[in-house]
């Protein structure tokens, strides 16, 4: 049996799990996501206990009952407590300010960057050069702090550009230490 697919998930008072028509729905303080089951999954609801289960061993399905169980396991927990992702901004120059429900980034390109707002993702920002991302799907809360960093990474000679807040970037000598 697949060891994170055998793991039992328990379920948060205040959040309520339903299966109807093979769609996983959890509901919580936050929202409501929904999951689709794969073939040959089965779930079972005990109290507020949850297991998945599955109908044979091929190896498609092993994979499948692992990745099941996470991302039920990551829709309950995000019901009960959204995800959040934070960024810093660092250059001279750099900064970010809330533009609505969107973010105006001035990176050091010649014209301001902007980000809209996306359905389900919350962003906050903090001075000029620190921004929250939050939301209730992992997936997505992972992906939009991807695209935000992905607009000016960080450069390894200064370290300037977008970075999460606990990454480190190791910086490489320039010029001047090959001589």
């Amino acid at each position: 049996m697949s060891k994170i697919g055998k793991k039992i998930i328990t379920i948060p008072s205040q959040v309520t799990v339903s299966i109807l028509n093979k769609e996983v729905t959890a509901r919580g303080p936050k929202g409501e996501l929904k999951l689709t089951l794969l073939p040959n999954i089965e779930v079972k609801i005990e109290g507020d206990k949850l297991s998945l289960s599955r109908s044979n061993n091929e190896k498609q399905t092993k994979a499948n009952h692992g990745l099941l169980r996470s991302l039920i396991a990551n829709n309950i927990e995000g019901v009960a407590s959204s995800y959040k992702k934070t960024l810093k901004l660092i250059g001279t120059g750099y900064r970010v300010t809330a533009k609505g429900a969107g973010l105006s980034m001035t990176l050091g390109y010649s014209h301001v960057t902007e980000v809209e707002a996306i359905a389900g993702i919350s962003f906050k920002v903090e001075g000029n050069d620190v921004i929250h991302v939050e939301g209730i799907d992992k997936q997505l809360v992972g992906q939009v702090a991807a695209d935000i960093r992905s607009l000016r990474p960080p450069e390894p000679y200064l370290g300037k550009g977008i970075r999460y807040i606990d990454e480190v970037v190791k910086k490489k000598a320039g010029k001047a230490a090959a001589k």
